[in-house]
């Protein structure tokens, strides 16, 4: 059976429309079931993970008109932005750009991921820029003041995503893992969302095109074509939106080994116009290998592994609170990477899933199911015990579920 996507779009209209996720494509699947084309008409995906590739073009008043002439240096909450590269000389406003990689020059545990976030929660930030004379100018501002907040993806979601251990002695800082890794091989920091992620169930980008419609952080943003160092075999996304659309609950900052990092969440709906499309939507963690690399560089591939060890695995960690000893210096507050446990509380809000609170804690206060890997190693088999989780998974099924919702509702049409 052939459709097109102006039949799909008219049985949105009419309510007809048949839409899944894509983890539910599978469990269908794995039941033994095989659904067709003229069954399903819409696949949504997402993910919820590290973007590195995270920039934010603004541009926003910071003084009356007249009061100087043009930009040099500009800081958000200390986090460093790069001015142009419309100069708006004598407006008194600002265009620039914020990677969400960028570090605060006064607090190294800030960064662009915590003040987007910050932003879209609709929080007050400090702003402070210098002008080519030297001058300071001093202002504060909060989202809905900024005439334009545009988020601009230059590599998302990426098909195939590492794992990465320590094989060494020496502790390891990377962006990698949540804290310093140790070795040798003491655990196993791995990102990506398996088959739940929109490039495993579309790895050529054959129904996601230019000008395709998605969710970036429930903001409904545009599809606008392969991302840097995008390739066949690891595709990744090129995509934007409107960060006042944004909902916080789906970015924020996450603090590295290297410093803090940027995590957002995608959500696609893939049109099924025929049973290929569909059959490209089976795929099942266990079928998708996950490859696991030295931390040290992960053009250094050491073994293999696949996606099911997000089966049977806790989404979040359970906070026994009558264990906990009240330390004086709380390894898990210090490594937190969303900042989601402080003052012996754990904020489930603000929790990522990442598993490092039961890695750390010696006093077992945080239950958590986080799985294993088996590895071969020089004729042995390791067992790996994961130690950090890069992607969220929760919030990925969350957005891909809204997404659905949307669909269902009439709400979001494709293309």
């Amino acid at each position: 059976m052939k459709k097109n996507i102006q039949q799909i779009n008219q049985k949105i209209k009419e309510g007809k429309a048949t839409i899944l996720t894509a983890e539910e494509i599978t469990r269908l699947v794995m039941e033994g079931e095989e659904p067709c084309a003229e069954d399903i008409d819409v696949v949504t995906t997402g993910t919820c993970g590290i973007m590195s590739g995270t920039a934010a073009i603004f541009h926003l008043p910071v003084s009356e008109p007249g009061s100087f002439k043009k930009a040099k240096n500009i800081h958000l909450n200390g986090v460093p932005g790069f001015p142009g590269p419309c100069p708006n000389e004598w407006l008194g406003s600002i265009d620039l750009m914020i990677y969400g990689t960028a570090h605060s020059i006064y607090d190294p545990q800030y960064g662009g991921g915590f003040l987007f976030k910050d932003l879209v929660e609709g929080k007050e930030v400090e702003i402070e820029v210098e002008d080519i004379e030297g001058n300071i100018i001093k202002s504060t501002a909060i989202l809905e003041d900024f005439e334009t907040a545009q988020m601009l993806g230059t590599r998302f979601a990426f098909k195939n995503y590492t794992a990465f251990i320590n094989p060494t002695s020496k502790p390891i800082s990377s962006i990698f893992n949540a804290v310093e890794m140790d070795g040798p091989f003491k655990g196993i920091s791995f990102s990506g969302c398996g088959e739940l992620n929109p490039l495993q169930n579309d790895p050529q980008l054959n129904s996601i095109r230019k000008g395709s419609r998605l969710l970036i952080n429930n903001s409904e943003g545009l599809f606008i074509g392969s991302g840097t160092r995008s390739s066949h075999e690891k595709p990744n996304m090129m995509i934007t939106a409107d960060m006042k659309e944004m909902d916080p609950h789906y970015l924020g900052g996450f603090r590295t080994g290297a410093g803090p990092e940027v995590y957002n969440s995608v959500a696609t709906a893939i049109p099924i116009l025929d049973d290929e499309i569909l059959r490209r939507t089976f795929i099942k963690n266990e079928d998708i290998p996950l490859p696991i690399a030295d931390i040290r560089g992960r053009h250094s591939v050491l073994s293999q592994t696949t996606y099911e060890v997000w089966r049977n695995v806790d989404e979040r960690p359970t906070y026994e609170e009558d264990l906990c000893q009240k330390c004086e210096t709380c390894l898990v507050e210090e490594r937190c990477p969303t900042r989601a446990f402080q003052g012996h509380k754990l904020n489930q809000v603000k929790c990522f899933g990442c598993g490092m609170c039961a890695y750390s804690c010696p006093f077992s206060t945080f239950q958590m199911e986080r799985g294993q890997v088996l590895m071969d190693w020089e004729g042995q088999t390791k067992t790996l015990e994961v130690s950090c989780r890069q992607s969220d998974i929760k919030r990925a099924r969350e957005l891909a579920n809204e997404l659905k919702n949307m669909i269902t509702k009439g709400e979001f049409l494709l293309y």
